[in-house]
C-alpha cells in the first residue's frame, strides 16, 4: 500500500462518515436551539412570577379584606369615608349608608364603596362623645 492509497482510503472513510456527523450536528444544533429559546424566555417568566408574587397576589388579598369589611358593616359602627369624614352608621340600605355626623348628629348619605375603614373606638371616659 502506497501513500496515495492510504490517503485515499482515509479521505474516503472521512467522506462516508461526514453525513453521519452532519446528522448528529443537526440534532445537537436542534437541541441547542430549544435550549437557547428557553433561556431567552426565562427572564419573561421570572418577571411574570415576580409581578404575581409582589403585586397581583397582595392586591387580591387587600381587595378581599375590603370587600369583607364592607359586607360586615352594621348600624352603630364608627367609620371613616374616603373623603376623611368620620361618622356613625345609622342605617344601611343596599349600596348606600346613612351616617350621623358632627355634634348636631347631622344625617349624611354616602355610597357603601366610599367607606375606607371601620374605626376601633377605645372609650376611656363615659362622658366622651362619639360624634
Amino acid at each position: 500500500m502506497n501513500l496515495t492509497d492510504a490517503l485515499l482510503g482515509i479521505t474516503t472513510a472521512a467522506a462516508e462518515a461526514a453525513p453521519a456527523a452532519a446528522e448528529g450536528a443537526q440534532q445537537v444544533s436542534g437541541a441547542a436551539g430549544i435550549v437557547a429559546t428557553l433561556v431567552s424566555l426565562l427572564p419573561m417568566i421570572l418577571i411574570f412570577v415576580v409581578f404575581y408574587l409582589f403585586l397581583i397576589r397582595p392586591q387580591r388579598k387587600k381587595d378581599k379584606q375590603v370587600k369583607e369589611m364592607l359586607d360586615n358593616l352594621k348600624v352603630t359602627d364608627r367609620i371613616c369615608t374616603i373623603g376623611g369624614i368620620y361618622g356613625t352608621i345609622t342605617a344601611i340600605k343596599d349600596d348606600t349608608v346613612t351616617l350621623s355626623v358632627g355634634r348636631d348628629n347631622m344625617s349624611m348619605v354616602v355610597a357603601r364603596w366610599a367607606i375606607r375603614s371601620v374605626e376601633e373606638l377605645s372609650i376611656e371616659n363615659e362622658s366622651m362623645e362619639l360624634n
